[in-house]
């Protein structure tokens, strides 16, 4: 796997903690890492955006790109009508993916919002730009109630657009975590169709990029070069 896309069951799920957490340990480990944010939304330019604090707890030995920003808080197409800027197409995606995949073991691309976030007037979507790289996704859910629901959505999303899904990540795990969300330990897999590869805590992203990478590590699966175990996790909530 060199190319991994990262979308959510929604926003504000944890997409970019968990995209961090995925460069930080694969550029520890000495992998050339690049990340891709295709279309920021909600800022001005020269404002911080995802890519700033992906760089901000990684470090500057990833490379980071970001096509195209919007001010308003919305999907990307709507964004770029409000604006009267042009929308990005996967296919412009793809080249950038492609272009960047030449020169790094790892690149990964972090969506907007949920899996099908209309990116254009045509109604494309990040699965679209997946496809169109053959690349696998990793699907960022909520902990707690209503997260199986939107978990199996993004799911059979995938599967029907001929995509592969590597499995689950929780992006923001509480200190206190309710029933609904303990429970969704066992559960998420089920839903999602794939196994769940890591557990990220809640306001990881505000730790200094050295004890952030040593959460990270622990936080997510040996697939990625962590060393997360999701029954020995469980146990502690049983």
């Amino acid at each position: 796997m060199s190319v991994l896309v990262i979308t959510g069951t929604d926003t504000e799920v944890g997409k970019t903690a968990v995209t961090a957490a995925l460069a930080a340990v694969a550029s520890a480990d000495g992998r050339r890492v690049a990340v891709l944010k295709p279309a920021q939304t909600g800022l001005l330019p020269g404002e911080p955006g995802d890519i700033d604090e992906v760089l901000r707890l990684v470090g500057p030995a990833i490379t980071t790109r970001e096509l195209v920003r919007y001010p308003d808080p919305l999907a990307p197409a709507t964004a770029a009508r409000r604006a009267g800027r042009p929308t990005l197409s996967p296919s412009e995606i793809a080249a950038v993916v492609t272009e960047l995949d030449q020169t790094h073991d790892l690149v990964l691309v972090e969506g907007a919002g949920g899996l099908l976030v209309r990116f254009d007037e045509k109604g494309t979507t990040i699965a679209d730009a997946a496809w169109a790289v053959n690349a696998p996704v990793l699907v960022v859910a909520a902990a707690g109630l209503g997260t199986l629901n939107a978990t199996a959505l993004t799911a059979e999303a995938i599967l029907r657009r001929g995509l592969e899904s590597l499995g689950v990540v929780v992006g923001r795990w509480p200190a206190a975590p309710d029933l609904a969300a303990r429970s969704n330990l066992t559960d998420l897999p089920e839903a999602a169709g794939g196994p769940l590869l890591g557990v990220l805590p809640n306001g990881v992203t505000g730790l200094h990029p050295a004890d952030f990478l040593e959460v990270a590590r622990g936080a997510l699966s040996p697939w990625f070069g962590g060393t997360f175990d999701p029954e020995a996790f469980a146990s502690h909530y049983v």
